[in-house]
């Protein structure tokens, strides 16, 4: 629905109209004029009222004094989009009143989404005139009607209309032309008007003729104010007048100069009536009239036209057709004129012959043909058929009518033939030929370089589209097909070469021709197929799948056109079951569906300039069938005793699996009885001579790296039972009946038991007596088979399929009271040996079980036997017994066995053995037992055989450490030689030996060594130092270095002595003991003597060489001489001063590992004390540093320095009188720290620099 919204904005140049239609009158000013007398209330503001009479210039009425200014908006839609917006007007047009033959500008800005289209109408619906500009102002952005020069009929309301999907905005304004002799200049106008003159004395006249006769030379609009400035009140009654005076004027106003004459014309043709007046009132009312009706002139369309020449009057008429004949009249006031038109009617007939036309192809033909009058049912045809009006035939007729042209545009081949002209029952006739436009080439073949496999493409553009054309290839014809695709459209066409070959080089031409034109155009290219090389983008990797599995290899080359082929094992690949080769553009693909062991080997692809391999293995997890599973589960595995297993599991897997068993959880490891072994489908575990701890749960584990799988199965080794399990209970014990009870074997070997054996003996018996079975579920047994007060023994022995059991022995029980073997006799003692007999006693047991001994059993049996042999029958009285009948030389043990009436009794402990043969001496004592060598880990020791006794046999060598007091034998058996090396030992351990020496006749009295041996190297004597040196650096004293001897180094207990001698006497004296360093001040010498010095290394064994001085060393005496002549009484002083130090510490730098010496000298009265710091810790105390302070001269040792001995070291000595305190800085080094190294070598090059 569409909604219309109109503002009106009034613009009123006279008197305000009085009603709305006045307002928006839209009546042309040439048809009606303004009836309504202003009054004071119509005055616009700021309007002046003049009363006195005009001055002489011409005053210029307007046809209409309205101006039409208003807005209306009729939108298309409610709602409109975000965004969008219906047209606005930024700048309106304005309304114009401007005179004729001058100009009229309408401006109009506007905006709007989607941007408004504007277009400019009149209101009364008169098309614009021609010569008027309607255009867009880009500079101002401004859309402009500019009307050019401005005539009467030019006034009316325009429209300027802003279009937009949304709405259309129309802006309506008026245009007002005014006439006159001259334009009226308003600007000038306003410039002359005075400003509002002082109020005059009302104005006299004489009389009413008077103030008519104003009153006509006043416009109309200001009659009410002139007369009241005259004093005229009665305003209406001199309009009547007025008005009846002008009638009576107009009346005499019309002259008629010459009338309106009749006319005769042809049809289509243009008439012109016209008059000559003379006319005293300008305005007077004029009306055209046909017949009886007015002319409705600007209504007409352009039909009637007036127009005025000075005083002659004319209406034009045209395009004069039958109807417009009749009687015309002009009415000038209360006159009128009339004349006759005649329109004359004449034979239709073609007034030339139209003419064969020849164009050529695309240009424009014309046929053309004239008409004597106009006719209405006239037709152009072709070949027969009639032509409309389109966009290839332009039709059209003159002004006038009667010529008629045919414009055949773009004039094809498919236009040539005959063209007609029909005008009623008359027809002309002509040709039209047609000349094709020769082909051009607008662009040729370009030469094409292109990659093999690539496509290769010509293209040309032709001048025309309607042509054939044909490709060929070094002059052969191509044909359309898979290899070649030829496409023509338009203007443009292509040869396309799909997958270019080498063999596709060549030259290519295309040929082109036309209907009606036998030349044949052609143009040529070459192209150049070059050899495609690839490069291998991203290669294989090999390829691990199980079987059944889908894999692939998959290369990608740097170029889709390029082919490739597949190998296996070097051997291209045709016709491989269960592969598949893809290629998708530049990826190439061998797909394995399925994964099979026929697919594993080494793929190559290869490309022209590329290759890639890789390995396809299978990669399956260990599988068991689930079949083996269950039946290894439901049926243990079973084998005898003694017998072998062999355990075989069938799997599947690849690469072959790990195999792993586990029994009760253990992993089983071969041994002698174990082998394990791997197959390429089944795994197998063989576990020769099966015994009964061989049963159990067996775990089968397979793992490769791509899974794992266990099978469980159960060993069963069979054998006979185990012992019934006891302690038996005897639930009764009497001399008539003996009842017991057991409990089963605790393992029944695999097999039920079904019978238990019970068996006995009476106590000293050796054989067993079976004495009744019981059922295997019967675990207790009676017998009455038994003596009162008799000892006796059962067992009981477990029967299954596969044996019977070892038995389970009772102790000895008494059938009714009970009377036990006696105990055990003493151990035999040998108190006489010859080589034939030998001589023992022993002591009674000192139990008899309750009976009296009746006497003993002797039983021998040689050294390492087991058979006891009976030296007696019967039972000796006794205690001592010689047995006989030995033989030489052969070692006996012997035992006692007392009896008494329940039998015979425990043997006793055997007799140490005893060699049949004359009595032998033991050894004595070992004789210069010492240590002949020494390691880190073992002492050798060697000894001479004992002067006294027999020969010894061997030695029996014992050993304590220090920290222990008990001896252990240093071999299981007598060492046979007189040396022997004692290993393991620990290093530096101080251990004790012992040795004693041993026959068969016992062993000798042990013989120690006289202190402990250390486990280290034998020591020896250290060597002797080199090099020494004395100086001076505190007066009085003599400053000792030497190089050290490499045993100090090494031995941390090694260390030098010195000692000096004066040079006077030939005695050696101890100056210091302990020295660890290469470096000592002596003190305590006298002035004036001279000294020797010696320098000794000492270690546990002893002191090395000594190292002496070549010369003596001088002390001065400082001019003691000369203070015995100059003595003077003596005089008490005060010796007293505070400490200073005479010579300082100096720094030091100190390979590590080695010893640094710090040496400074003093002077202090009382003695000053001394303290030692590193840095702020007092290090006096500490035992890692050793220090010396003798006679003013402090000596500070670190021995073995390490890097952490670096750093600031001082001296502090005090007394009561002040303190003083020295400092140096030590610098441990690594001899691989380059640059310490670097510096002590420069200062030492200085050094050598300076002495030089």
């Amino acid at each position: 629905m569409a909604h219309r919204l109109t503002l009106l904005s009034p613009h009123v140049a006279g008197p305000a109209p009085t009603s709305l239609n006045a307002l928006c009158s839209h009546a042309p000013a040439s048809s009606q004029e303004s009836s309504v007398l202003p009054s004071r209330a119509g005055l616009l503001p700021g309007a002046h009222s003049d009363l006195s009479p005009a001055p002489t210039e011409e005053v210029v009425r307007r046809k209409s004094s309205s101006i039409v200014e208003f807005f209306s908006l009729v939108t298309r839609s409610s709602n409109i989009p975000a965004g969008d917006s219906v047209p606005e007007f930024v700048e309106k047009p304005q309304p114009v009143t401007a005179p004729e033959g001058d100009k009229a500008v309408f401006r109009a800005r506007v905006q709007g989404n989607p941007k408004p289209h504007i277009s400019w109408k009149r209101e009364s619906g008169i098309p614009i005139k021609e010569s008027a500009k309607i255009f867009y102002d880009s500079i101002n952005k401004e859309h402009v009607l500019k009307l050019e020069p401005l005539t009467s009929d030019d006034s009316d309301n325009y429209k300027c209309i802003a279009s937009n999907d949304h709405a259309d905005a129309i802006y309506t304004v008026s245009l007002l032309v005014t006439e006159g002799q001259e334009k009226m200049d308003f600007k000038k106008m306003l410039k002359k008007r005075a400003p509002p003159a002082p109020k005059k004395k009302q104005k006299k006249v004489a009389n009413e003729k008077e103030m008519l006769e104003i009153l006509s030379k006043v416009p109309k609009k200001d009659f009410e104010k002139v007369c009241m400035e005259y004093g005229f009140t009665d305003f209406r009654g001199l309009l009547r007048k007025l008005k009846e005076m002008k009638k009576k004027v107009e009346v005499e106003a019309i002259r008629i100069l010459k009338p309106l004459e009749d006319k005769e014309t042809k049809v289509d043709t243009t008439v012109v009536f016209d008059c000559i007046m003379e006319l005293k009132d300008p305005n007077v009312k004029m009306i055209w009239i046909k017949g009886t009706e007015p002319l409705r002139i600007q209504y007409s369309l352009g039909k009637y036209d007036v127009k005025q020449m000075g005083t002659k009057y004319m209406l034009v008429i045209s395009n004069v057709n039958m109807n417009d004949a009749g009687i015309y009249s002009l009415s000038v006031g209360d006159k009128r004129m009339s004349a006759e038109l005649t329109v004359l009617d004449e034979p239709l007939k073609f007034l030339g012959e139209m003419k064969p036309v020849k164009v050529t192809e695309r240009q424009t033909a014309v046929f053309e043909i004239r008409l004597s009058k106009k006719e209405p049912n006239f037709v152009w045809k072709f070949n027969g058929k009639e032509l409309k009006r389109d966009d290839k035939y332009e039709i059209t007729v003159s002004e006038d009518g009667l010529t008629h042209t045919l414009k055949i545009k773009d004039a094809r081949l498919s236009d040539s033939g005959e063209f007609s002209a029909e005008a009623g029952n008359l027809v002309q006739k002509a040709q039209l030929t047609i000349d094709r436009i020769p082909i051009k080439f607008v662009s040729n073949l370009k030469n094409v370089r292109v990659k093999e496999r690539s496509r290769a493409c010509l293209e040309c553009e032709l001048t025309s589209k309607d042509v054939t054309l044909r490709w060929k290839k070094d002059g052969q014809l191509l044909m359309h097909g898979t290899k070649y695709s030829m496409n023509h459209e338009g203007k443009r066409a292509e040869l396309i070469i799909e997958d270019a070959q080498l063999s596709d080089g060549g030259e290519y031409t295309v040929v082109a021709m036309q209907d009606g034109d036998p030349t044949e155009y052609y143009s040529t290219a070459i192209v150049t197929v070059e050899e495609r090389l690839a490069t291998v983008k991203s290669g294989m990797s090999d390829v691990h799948a199980a079987t059944g599995s889908p894999a692939e290899l998959c290369v990608v080359l740097n170029d889709e056109k390029v082919e490739g082929v597949w190998l296996k094992d070097g051997k291209e690949i045709t016709d491989l079951p269960g592969v598949q080769i893809v290629k998708q553009g530049a990826v190439h693909k061998l797909i394995f569906p399925s994964m099979g062991p026929e697919h594993e080997g080494k793929y190559t692809f290869r490309a022209k300039g590329a290759e890639s391999e890789a390995s396809v293995f299978i990669a399956d997890p260990p599988t068991i069938d689930p079949s083996v599973l269950e039946a290894l589960a439901a049926h243990p595995i079973t084998v005898k005793v003694g017998h072998t297993a062999h355990i075989k599991v069938p799997f599947r897997g690849k690469p072959l699996p790990k195999v792993t068993w586990y029994k009760d959880g253990m992993e089983v490891t071969e041994e002698e009885r174990v082998s394990m072994e791997r197959g390429e489908d089944q795994a197998l575990l063989t576990i020769s001579n099966c015994v009964r701890e061989d049963s159990g749960l067996i775990l089968l584990k397979l793992k490769n790296d791509h899974g794992s799988a266990t099978a469980t199965l159960h060993l069963s080794v069979l054998d006979r039972p185990k012992p019934p399990q006891g302690r038996v209970e005897f639930l009764e014990l009497s001399g008539s009946c003996v009842h017991m009870k057991w409990k089963a074997p605790k393992d029944n070997g695999g097999r039920p038991v079904t019978q238990f054996i019970v068996e006995r003996r009476a106590v000293g018996k050796k054989s067993w007596i079976k004495i009744g079975e019981v059922d295997g579920k019967v675990t207790n047994f009676s017998t009455n088979k038994v003596e009162e007060g008799k000892a006796y023994q059962f067992r009981i022995l477990a029967v299954n399929s596969e044996g019977v059991s070892d038995p389970l022995e009772t102790e000895e029980v008494f059938a009714g009271n009970p009377i036990e073997p006696p105990g055990f006799a003493s151990q035999p003692q040998v108190t006489d040996v010859t080589k034939e007999a030998v001589t023992i006693t022993w002591n009674a047991p000192t139990q008899d079980g309750g009976a009296p001994v009746l006497g003993y059993i002797v039983e021998r049996r040689k050294k390492g036997s087991n058979l006891w042999v009976p030296v007696n029958k019967d039972p000796i009285q006794g205690t001592k017994c010689t047995v006989d009948g030995l033989l030489e030389d052969t070692e006996y043990e012997f035992r006692v066995i007392a009896v008494n009436k329940a039998g015979p009794g425990q043997p006793s402990v055997p007799s140490s053995s005893v060699v049949a043969k004359d009595p032998v001496k033991p050894p004595g004592l070992v004789q210069d037992l010492h240590v002949s060598d020494s390691s880190n880990s073992s002492i050798s020791l060697a000894w001479r055989e004992p002067a006294e006794g027999d020969p010894p046999s061997g030695y029996i060598l014992e050993m304590r450490a220090e920290d222990t007091k008990e001896w252990s034998k240093c071999t299981k058996i007598p060492i046979s030689g007189t040396c022997y090396t004692v290993g393991g030992l620990t290093e530096r351990q101080k251990y004790f030996f012992r040795i004693r020496a041993v026959n068969e006749a016992g062993v000798g009295e042990p013989v120690e060594l006289d202190e402990g041996v250390r486990a280290m190297p034998p020591p020896d004597f250290p060597r002797p130092p080199t090099n020494l040196r004395l100086f001076e650096e505190v007066p009085n004293t003599v400053t000792l270095t030497w190089n050290h001897s490499p045993d100090v180094q090494e031995d941390n207990e090694a260390h030098y002595v010195i000692m000096k001698r004066d040079a006077s006497t030939a005695t050696w004296y101890t100056a210091a003991e302990r020295v660890f360093s290469n470096k000592y001040t002596v003190t305590g010498l006298l002035p004036g003597r001279k000294y020797y010095f010696r320098v000794v290394a000492r270690n546990e064994i002893g002191d090395s060489e000594p190292l002496d001085s070549k010369d003596t060393w001088l002390i001065n005496k400082d001019q003691i001489q000369d203070l015995s002549a100059k003595l003077k009484p003596y005089e008490k002083k005060d010796w007293r001063h505070a400490p200073r130090f005479v010579t300082p510490l100096k720094p030091h730098t100190v390979l590590r590992g080695q010893d640094c010496t710090m040496t400074c000298a003093f002077l202090g009265n009382p003695r000053p004390t001394v303290t030692l710091y590193k840095g702020d810790v007092n290090i006096t105390a500490n035992s890692k540093f050793w220090y010396n302070s003798t006679s003013g001269v402090c000596t500070l040792v670190i021995p073995t320095c390490t890097l952490k001995d670096s750093g600031d070291y001082s001296v502090l000595v005090e007394n009561e009188l002040g303190k003083d305190r020295s400092g140096c800085t030590l610098t441990v080094y690594d001899k691989d720290d380059k640059s310490i190294v670097a510096s002590i070598t420069e200062s030492l090059q200085k050094k050598s620099k300076h002495l030089m």
